[in-house]
């Protein structure tokens, strides 16, 4: 008995908490700022308890965990309403570094924040020269963002004055095998078309296909089961690792 009682909070448990995440909207875990990543952390620790304390009532736990995450859902609302209250609960922005010069006294306001946790990031942002850097701000979900001086940037099509076609993106014709018919009838193609393209590369089935996607350009990109990578020998340059 308190086996199918575990199952069925945990059941419970698991699609409310799935269903209120939805509500949330979509986030990668390094954007969270403190705040959120604390209430993501106590919600779901709260969901954890509610699946195995079987000694505990089910319905007032479950209610600390809708509240939990409606107050979490509240606040949010609030703070994209309120530049304010945005502040007080998500902070700023902080600026490390100017004009090439870290602000040693902004870096003193962010907690357990070195000077080599800064030049880490900036490596991770392949920036090795300080000097470089016009601007470096540490955002609220403890990202760093770095803008180069200009002379430090690289090319681009717009400084060389030039206009490159638009890109746009591929359309999936054929994933695992199967064809996605929704996206080769608005790209106004054909079965026998598909076919032809595929049997052109020697493919005869489309079991064998496990991606094939028609890029803006035109062209068809087709990826194919079974691949027999090419071996390349790495050992003069594992060799020339160890020297280093």
């Amino acid at each position: 008995m308190q086996y199918l009682e575990v199952f069925g909070r945990t059941l419970a448990a698991f699609a409310g908490l799935l269903f209120m995440m939805r509500l949330s909207g979509k986030q990668q875990v390094q954007q969270l700022n403190v705040f959120e990543y604390i209430v993501g952390i106590t919600i779901g620790s709260t969901a954890s308890f509610l699946s195995v304390d079987i000694k505990e009532p089910f319905l007032p736990t479950f209610l600390g965990l809708v509240l939990w995450v409606g107050l979490a859902l509240l606040l949010n609302n609030i703070a994209l309403r309120s530049r304010r209250w945005g502040k007080i609960l998500h902070g700023e922005p902080t600026v490390l570094i100017e004009k090439g010069r870290i602000l040693e006294e902004n870096l003193r306001k962010v907690p357990n924040f070195t000077i080599d946790d800064l030049l880490m990031s900036l490596r991770n942002k392949d920036v090795f020269d300080v000097s470089q850097v016009e601007f470096a701000l540490l955002e609220t979900s403890g990202a760093l963002s770095v803008v180069r001086k200009s002379q430090h940037r690289p090319v681009t099509p717009h400084d060389l004055k030039l206009s490159p076609e638009y890109e746009g993106l591929p359309t999936e014709l054929v994933y695992d095998g199967r064809i996605i018919e929704k996206n080769l009838k608005s790209a106004r193609l054909t079965h026998a078309w598909l076919k032809k393209q595929l049997k052109a590369r020697g493919i005869a089935s489309l079991e064998k296909v496990v991606l094939a996607q028609l890029n803006p350009n035109g062209t068809l990109y087709v990826d194919v089961r079974d691949d027999r990578p090419i071996k390349l020998d790495i050992s003069d340059y594992e060799h020339q690792l160890e020297k280093l």
